[in-house]
């Protein structure tokens, strides 16, 4: 058996997994945002379903650019998890093999192995969180880069540039993703009105949408405009056999379907791909593992080594 971690910016999930990808117990704990008490936090956990379980190793998922060694270049919006090696820092903790993984890689690897793209050679995988990451799969190759960046999707710019400032407040990141995006959009709304009735998270904001308020609508309408137009510019770039979407927010039903909306109008506009449509222009679908991928890949990844 293996432990599986998906490391997120609000929350740490975890699971004990079979070499056969099957998911025995799970669970999840918030994450902390201090090195010493992350380490001793995830540690903790570790030691305790070693209780239950013969663990054989730890397959991690985390944010953020991470080298082959486990090295965290930087670690998305965990700040202190910059410039640690994840690796060695849990391996002489526990006492066990440990591979960290860029949780986005880690769940386009899931979805090889057991999920949607098991037929597939080229594909993509998104995954959408605090912030956005992807997976690229090119000729059954995990593609990295020259330095592990390759995925980081939401950094890219997808608005008229400010005239000053951090360029990022247009990048997919911050207009597209659910924390840094679509609530950080939301807040910024209500602010410009004087309100001071923040949503707790996104499924507030949803639920806000669907009992008619205003605001909420036309947040929520440029969240999916803003995150279909970086599709539509992935597919442009990558002409995938398939794009699959993960992350917590991809299990609602709701999301997808609205999703699959804007993605037709926009395509319908765009005279180029919307002649390629049914042609050339890859699906948009919902990753079959959904808010597991993260640890399942990791775990893969670590089994295969």
């Amino acid at each position: 058996m293996f432990i599986g971690i998906d490391v997120g910016g609000t929350a740490i999930k975890y699971g004990v997994i079979l070499r056969t990808g099957e998911i025995v117990k799970k669970g999840q704990m918030p994450t902390i945002h201090e090195k010493e008490k992350f380490l001793q936090s995830v540690t903790a956990l570790i030691e305790s379903l070693q209780q239950d379980a013969v663990i054989e190793g730890v397959g991690i998922s985390a944010p953020g650019i991470i080298q082959k060694d486990g090295t965290m270049i930087t670690a998305g919006s965990i700040k202190p998890l910059y410039g640690i090696n994840l690796k060695l820092e849990l391996e002489k903790r526990v006492k066990l093999p440990v591979l960290v993984e860029n949780d986005a890689n880690a769940a386009a690897i899931a979805e090889k192995w057991l999920g949607h793209a098991q037929a597939c050679e080229n594909y993509l995988c998104l995954v959408v969180g605090t912030g956005i990451g992807g997976g690229i799969i090119v000729n059954n190759q995990l593609y990295r880069g020259s330095h592990g960046m390759a995925g980081e999707f939401g950094w890219m710019l997808i608005d008229t540039l400010p005239e000053q400032g951090n360029l990022e407040s247009v990048s997919l990141n911050q207009r597209a993703a659910i924390v840094g995006g679509l609530c950080h959009q939301y807040q910024l709304a209500l602010q410009q009105q004087g309100r001071s009735d923040l949503p707790q998270d996104a499924v507030e904001i949803f639920q806000r949408g669907e009992q008619g308020e205003v605001v909420a609508n036309q947040v929520i309408a440029q969240f999916f405009q803003d995150l279909s137009v970086g599709l539509l510019n992935l597919i442009s770039t990558f002409d995938p056999e398939l794009i699959l979407v993960g992350g917590g927010v991809s299990e609602n039903d709701g999301f997808m379907t609205r999703l699959e909306e804007t993605m037709s109008q926009l395509k319908a506009r765009h005279e180029s791909i919307g002649y390629l449509e049914g042609r050339t222009i890859a699906p948009i679908q919902r990753a079959k593992l959904k808010n597991d991928a993260g640890m399942i890949g990791a775990v893969y990844q670590l089994m295969n080594q």
